[in-house]
């Protein structure tokens, strides 16, 4: 996904919700990508923020649409 507009649509406390929500996502045709400042997942202490589930920013109403209420 290479596009400068990019949102975060939800941030999760783990990678499966943040898989699970992306799934999601890739059956509407919406791309999507888990943002996450944990070395690759190597690292999971290093972990501060939240793993972040980001769109395109014209994608993000239908996303949150997709993903209901959050």
């Amino acid at each position: 996904m290479d596009h400068p507009d990019l949102v975060v649509v939800r941030t999760f406390l783990n990678n499966f919700d943040a898989e699970l929500a992306k799934s999601a996502l890739e059956a509407a045709q919406i791309e999507s990508m888990i943002r996450a400042d944990d070395a690759g997942g190597m690292r999971p202490h290093l972990w501060m923020g939240g793993i972040e589930l980001v769109v395109r920013a014209e994608d993000a109403e239908r996303a949150n649409e997709v993903l209901g209420a959050g």
